[in-house]
């Protein structure tokens, strides 16, 4: 099995020593100077990524209401315009230099009309994914959390659907299995059920712990160190066939370390 850690739990070296893939969170990167993609400090990075021959995934922008995400990086896929389209070809192009095969991406937010907002996501997605096409990159749309209604695709049913819809090989499905806690309310039957749903569908996982409920604090979506909360990660044994990336979305060394030990036991034991 192949563990990866995102770009902002460490520095890349130390990353290298517990982990096989890095997943380059480009909201985070430091590479734009608002709109403007500053080249040089992205060359720093894939040079850095190259010298310590790091396999690799890519964290496209998104759409976030947390005030440190940066304005100018706010990417909705029910909403999108030239800007939009730009922001997340970026990050195809990036994907495509380090010889990525996945581009994590997240849904739209859903507007006053939701079958309208719902229509024009699947519409901008299956524009995406010929994009992706053209990059040779595949499109991991990921399941958000249950608490927050304002996004599309928190249940397994519409994401599974929204793929289908679209009917593209290159958009499929990252599981993201702290959020589907969150929308299963901690339930351990429940997630194994929205695992089952889109197995057919995941090129890529999403590790993280929370307490299956809603908090002030992010809606409860805490990216905790696999361990700390109640996600009954067994639920992943469902994917039977699963060969990608076990990406630990945690916010330090200390964590992946922990993360890594937690999965490992309920997969193999």
């Amino acid at each position: 099995m192949i563990f990866g850690a995102s770009s902002f739990a460490g520095p890349l070296q130390e990353l290298r020593e517990n982990v096989g893939s890095i997943e380059l969170y480009v909201p985070k990167l430091g590479i734009y100077n608002s709109l403007a993609l500053e080249k040089e400090k992205l060359e720093c990075i894939l040079d850095e990524i190259s010298t310590h021959n790091f396999a690799g995934t890519v964290h496209a922008p998104y759409s976030a209401a947390d005030p440190r995400y940066p304005a100018s990086l706010q990417v909705d896929t029910a909403n999108m315009g030239k800007r939009e389209f730009t922001l997340l070809e970026e990050s195809m192009e990036i994907a495509s230099r380090i010889e990525s095969h996945v581009v994590v991406i997240h849904p739209g937010r859903i507007g006053l009309d939701r079958e309208k907002s719902f229509d024009s996501m699947v519409s901008n997605l299956g524009s995406l994914a010929t994009l992706a096409e053209n990059y040779g990159v595949t499109l991991g749309l990921e399941n958000k959390e249950g608490t927050d209604s304002s996004n599309f695709c928190c249940k397994a049913e519409e994401l599974s659907r929204t793929i289908e819809i679209v009917n593209s090989d290159y958009l499929k499905a990252t599981l993201d299995i702290g959020h589907a806690n969150l929308t299963c309310g901690g339930n351990p039957e429940k997630l194994k059920n929205f695992v089952r749903i889109l197995k057919k569908d995941v090129i890529h996982i999403h590790l993280h712990d929370n307490s299956g409920k809603w908090t002030e604090k992010y809606d409860g979506d805490e990216h905790m160190a696999p361990g700390k909360g109640c996600v009954d990660f067994s639920a992943l044994k469902v994917l039977s066939d699963y060969r990608g990336v076990y990406n630990l979305e945690v916010f330090s060394l200390e964590d992946v370390r922990l993360g890594k030990e937690v999965v490992e036991k309920a997969l193999y034991s």
